[in-house]
């Protein structure tokens, strides 16, 4: 598996590494195992923030993995180990065909995993408004104390970036996830 370069993204921006494996019918079991494993072993990774398994949906085969890291060099890191590659000549057996590797940066991995069509826009916008919505009314609220002579223009970007920081490190990989059968149908 290769590590394709992404598109020069800023050294201390989240990156997202998003592997597609098409596991053997009859290696399923093994392959969960396989998962957890892999999933110990890249938590002690620094600049490690998180893992998100999309598990084959219907008639789709796929299992998607999205791993999050602080920075491109921690996920170059992970990506380059002796630890990831043992782990993946390991299961290397058990795939119907050699793993797909791409790397992302920003926000362009909440709706589209490369395996499974886009959610319909309707959805997407249903989601993201149930997401959005409490934030607007919730964190204006709890914050309101804190920005209390604040000028308007600077108490509305902390806002802005507190319900932005909510959605991307969040919510949006965990709702994703949870609603996945309902968006992806």
């Amino acid at each position: 598996m290769s590590s394709p370069a992404p598109a020069s993204p800023a050294a201390d921006e989240t990156v997202t590494g998003i592997i597609v494996h098409h596991p053997r019918t009859d290696a399923r079991t093994a392959y969960e195992a396989w998962l957890t494993d892999i999933s110990e072993t890249c938590r002690r990774f620094p600049g490690y923030l998180s893992t998100d398994v999309i598990r084959p949906v219907g008639s789709q085969p796929n299992y998607t993995i999205i791993i999050r890291f602080a920075g491109i060099e921690a996920l170059r890191a992970w990506t380059e180990s002796p630890e990831r590659r043992e782990a993946l000549q390991l299961i290397e057996p058990s795939l119907e065909r050699a793993d797909r590797y791409a790397i992302r940066t920003g926000l362009d991995f909440w709706f589209a995993p490369p395996t499974v069509q886009p959610p319909k826009s309707w959805k997407q916008y249903l989601m993201t408004l149930s997401a959005i919505f409490p934030l607007t009314v919730f964190v204006p609220w709890a914050l309101g104390p804190l920005l209390d002579g604040v000028p308007l223009l600077a108490s509305k970007a902390v806002v802005a970036a507190v319900i932005v920081a909510l959605m991307v490190y969040a919510i949006m990989p965990r709702y994703t996830r949870l609603v996945s059968r309902w968006l992806y149908r």
